[in-house]
């Protein structure tokens, strides 16, 4: 890879602060600090299965709920990812897992498609994981796939307990990352389509 393919953004509002740095040839390595102990496990597990390197720090209004801080990162993860990836010349650009934990299954289907769009079925067994609440885990990936350009299919397939659902649904979605992200051998420097563009 002759081009890193990192960047960093910062989002300020009235409600949140959120500075992501991100490299999307990494190891796994992450500093994270949201202030919600369950979604920073969550984005670990993005970076760790997609084998990128994320920085998250945020200051947000979690005196009143954490939606602001949730829905912000995935926005601010979605303009970094974009940045990082550029013209999208040589990805494979889909990518789709199936990720196991005890009794939960998710499969998560991505492509780079260039046009936003998500399809999000995940029955939560629980309202509340922790301090979380699980219907962010609907706004993080909706403010993620509508500044990634990303179309995104969510599937929990099988689950009793909302934290085994939601976590095989974040590892599912970042070992998509990585499979969608990836460069292409055969094609690295095409783009994936055959409008030329994505």
């Amino acid at each position: 890879m002759s081009t890193p393919r990192t960047a960093e953004v910062t989002r300020n509002t009235a409600e949140t602060k959120i500075t992501v740095k991100l490299n999307l040839d990494g190891t796994g390595q992450v500093r994270l600090g949201t202030g919600i102990g369950f979604f920073d496990h969550m984005l670990d597990q993005i970076a760790r299965h997609g084998l990128i390197d994320l920085e998250v720090q945020a200051q947000g209004d979690l005196h009143i709920d954490g939606h602001h801080t949730v829905e912000d990162v995935g926005i601010t993860f979605g303009q970094a990812l974009t940045k990082a990836v550029g013209e999208r010349k040589g990805i494979r650009r889909y990518g789709h897992a199936y990720v196991p934990l005890d009794e939960a299954l998710s499969r998560v289907v991505i492509d780079f498609s260039g046009r936003p769009g998500l399809v999000m079925h995940v029955p939560f067994k629980s309202g509340m994981i922790g301090t979380f609440d699980s219907q962010l885990a609907f706004e993080f990936f909706q403010g993620f796939v509508n500044h990634a350009f990303v179309t995104l299919h969510i599937d929990n397939l099988r689950g009793e307990n909302a934290h085994h659902q939601a976590e095989t649904v974040f590892k599912a979605f970042g070992r998509a990352l990585r499979a969608a992200l990836e460069i292409d051998p055969r094609a690295p420097a095409a783009i994936p389509s055959t409008k030329g563009s994505l």
